[in-house]
């Protein structure tokens, strides 16, 4: 009862408003110092992967950068008959008017018909770097919705990748809202549930809310260490609400279970501390696991995974310290209210009795909250205790059958065209790439070379061009050549008429990077060659993944074994977690593929199949699902190795375990299940798959592994599960009546 939790509990319980006021003053300086400071978004340099991003950093070198570029495309409007030419040229130059006048665009080119002459096409380049090009494009848009308005015979429309990112942002502003609006009352409704309190239920949902706020604000600031790629107050929402929420109601359930079997007997002070030494120690050990493992992600080597790593460790370490300083001053001061009930109720039935008067039932006189577990949990637990070895095998084999689907997995990134149609850019999109196919994605082939080598290197890439033009089919269009101004770097750009995900794009690379560029240019001494555009950076960017993926997992499995033998000092049970965390992450990524490579789910969750898995879906599932599991492990381990230590023999211990946590985990996981299943309703079709993903893993997690699969394999284990700690936990102890908080470490 000596160990940090505890002290730190003892101080917040006997100084409630003390830590209340600390832990407001936290929040508000966490925020205020986050929003003062502002966050560091990431630059086009910090996406930069793979031989694209040596690529993108080569011409950058030159000035030949990507700038944010819109196009402008006019046609006939519906019902108007064929495209009025004159119309049409007269529209187009409006726009370039108006825009060479905005402060900024860069440069406008000349109008461009299409093949069949029923669209002209006006480009507009924008000054500053790529990723800047949403925030400054509404005036552009203003622009063409005038001309728009100007000529209602045609139709006037805007696309391009700042108009697509600022509708990709709106969208998922949308959707983020919606999904506080199904998880919020969801999530509370569990707890009222769980409770039968609204108080008690009121308490883990502001305490996750708090927790959340103060993370977006320390956020902010590590922004400036790990820049923030866009997804990182995302996934502090996505993983706040889940482990804030999983923390408290541990606690709050032990501490209702000490105050339950007290009787009366301790203060308020006392059973919360007790809580400390039990819960509050899983806890610290849950909150960390989830942490180390997040931090896993930094391997990636992804400023996209750092953003996701730096959000889930701030977050859960948050969420943690909520549960060590105000959470026990807030039970201090509710179970201090709940005494003052308690003794006017007897007070007042004292008086009555004394007056003659019929007595009311008392607090002391009602029944006892349950400490042990309900009659579901009694009859799951019958035939795992009876035949553990075939519900083993019954519930290990499903699981490998749900894992089968991984097999064919296809991973690809996302590009423009899963985009959700929702979007109002992404319909233009469509529109445009249907008048113009060359448009639909490029390559380039980047030089760098002395300056006096500059005419050398041009005739090369056109000799390279043509050969492009004569033997690759996907190639289209006219090839365009810039030099820098120092004439140090070349830049070739060729068309792909093709979706940057199809075969054929992916395949068209493929000879450029390994026949045509190593024949041409690639022969020039003294010269740096590589090749980037739309296709390259789809293409790299997966690779990427795939290479770092076992670093990360392998990473992982270290962790998760580590942790859990620090934890229990066991290496059995660390073995236990690995084989079992794989399985469940498994499982899931095996779900996963059945339903999002496959049409048939597609009417049910509302999305259309791309045929494939986003690249950073895996990933994530794994890390995040690794560090969840490690909540329910501990919590539920933690309490078999409290019964064992106490003297109950293993098999007792794993079924007395199980029955008094099965009810915490139960309503952990529907609190979690509900968050993540909130964002498979959304629009954008990576992020539904990882709230899917992760919603099937908790499922599986809670009611698969930890109620049927860890049972069976400690009952067939037995006493082995303790190695090499076997002859400790031998130790006769004090019965279960009797015993003392044991912490898990």
């Amino acid at each position: 009862m000596k160990n940090l939790t505890v002290r730190m509990a003892r101080h917040s319980a006997r100084h409630p408003w003390q830590a209340i006021t600390g832990w407001l003053l936290f929040v508000v300086l966490c925020l205020g110092a986050g929003i003062a400071l502002g966050s560091n978004p990431a630059t086009s340099e910090d996406f930069r992967i793979g031989e694209a991003g040596r690529a993108e950093a080569l011409a950058a070198s030159g000035g030949l950068q990507q700038k944010p570029l819109e196009r402008v495309i006019v046609q006939a409007a519906p019902g108007t008959g064929p495209l009025d030419r004159a119309e049409a040229d007269a529209a187009a130059r409006e726009i370039g008017t108006r825009m060479r006048a905005l402060p900024e665009v860069l440069s406008v080119a000349a109008p461009v018909a299409n093949a069949d002459g029923t669209a002209l096409r006006v480009d507009v380049t924008m000054k500053g770097a790529e990723l800047d090009g949403k925030k400054h494009v509404d005036p552009l848009l203003a622009q063409t919705a005038e001309v728009r308005a100007a000529h209602p015979r045609l139709t006037v429309e805007e696309v391009g990748s700042p108009s697509i990112g600022k509708g990709v942002d709106k969208l998922r502003g949308q959707d983020l809202s919606r999904t506080e609006v199904i998880a919020l009352p969801v999530t509370l409704i569990t707890l009222l549930l769980v409770f039968g309190s609204l108080m008690m239920a009121v308490v883990p949902l502001l305490l996750a809310l708090s927790s959340i706020v103060a993370a977006v604000g320390l956020s902010m600031l590590a922004s400036h260490v790990f820049p923030d790629a866009g997804v990182g107050t995302n996934v502090i929402l996505l993983i706040g609400l889940a482990v804030g929420v999983d923390y408290t109601l541990f606690y709050l359930k032990r501490e209702r279970e000490e105050r339950a079997r007290a009787g009366g007997r301790l203060t308020t002070g006392a059973i919360v501390e007790l809580a400390a030494a039990t819960s509050g120690r899983a806890v610290v050990v849950s909150g960390l696991a989830v942490a180390v493992s997040s931090a896993t992600l930094y391997l990636a080597d992804d400023v996209i995974f750092s953003s996701i790593a730096t959000g889930a460790v701030v977050v859960t370490l948050v969420a943690v310290l909520s549960s060590l300083t105000v959470l026990p001053a807030v039970l201090a001061k509710l179970g201090e209210r709940a005494e003052r009930r308690t003794a006017r109720r007897e007070a007042r039935a004292a008086a009555r009795a004394a007056a003659g008067k019929p007595v009311r039932r008392t607090l002391r006189g009602r029944r006892a909250p349950r400490t042990g577990g309900g009659r579901i949990t009694a009859a799951v637990l019958r035939p795992v205790a009876k035949h553990p070895a075939a519900t083993l095998a019954v519930s290990g084999l499903a699981l490998v059958a749900l894992a089968l689907p991984v097999l064919n997995i296809n991973i690809t990134e996302m590009s423009r065209e899963t985009h959700s149609r929702a979007i109002p850019a992404m319909k233009t999109y469509d529109r445009l790439m249907a008048a113009y196919p060359e448009l639909k994605a490029m390559h380039q082939v980047v030089v760098r070379s002395d300056a006096e080598r500059a005419e050398e290197v041009a005739g090369a890439l056109r000799t390279l061009a043509d050969r492009a033009a004569a033997e690759d089919p996907a190639i289209g269009g006219t090839p365009v050549l810039r030099v820098s101004a120092d004439r140090r770097v070349t830049l070739l750009e060729m068309a792909v008429p093709h979706s940057v995900s199809s075969p054929r794009a992916h395949d068209s690379l493929e000879r450029l990077r390994t026949d045509f560029v190593p024949d041409t240019v690639g022969r020039i001494a003294g010269t740096e060659v590589a090749v980037t555009g739309e296709v390259a950076r789809y293409a790299d960017y997966p690779a990427h993944q795939k290479r770092k993926l076992p670093l990360i997992v392998g990473a992982l499995l270290l962790v998760t074994f580590a942790m859990t033998v620090w934890a229990f000092r066991s290496v059995v049970l660390g073995l236990v977690g690995i084989v079992l965390n794989l399985l469940s992450a498994f499982a899931s990524l095996g779900l996963l593929v059945l339903v999002f490579q496959n049409e048939w789910a597609e009417g049910l969750l509302a999305f259309e199949s791309t045929g494939s898995i986003g690249s950073r879906v895996p990933l994530f599932l794994f890390v995040i699902l690794f560090g969840l599991s490690m909540d329910y492990q501990v919590f539920v381990i933690s309490r078999i190795r409290e019964a064992r230590l106490a003297g109950t023999p293993t098999r007792q211990a794993v079924i007395e375990g199980l029955s008094s946590s099965a009810g915490v985990v139960t309503s952990a996981a529907l609190v979690m299940v509900t968050v993540f299943a909130s964002f498979a309703a959304l629009h954008l079709i990576e992020m539904k798959q990882i709230g899917f993903s992760l919603a099937v893993a908790v499922l599986l997690d809670a009611f698969v592994i930890r109620v049927l699969v860890l049972p069976s394999l400690m009952l067939l284990l037995g006493e082995a599960n303790w190695w090499p700690a076997r002859g400790r936990l031998r130790t006769a102890r004090p019965g279960p009546t009797d015993r003392q908080p044991v912490s898990v470490g």
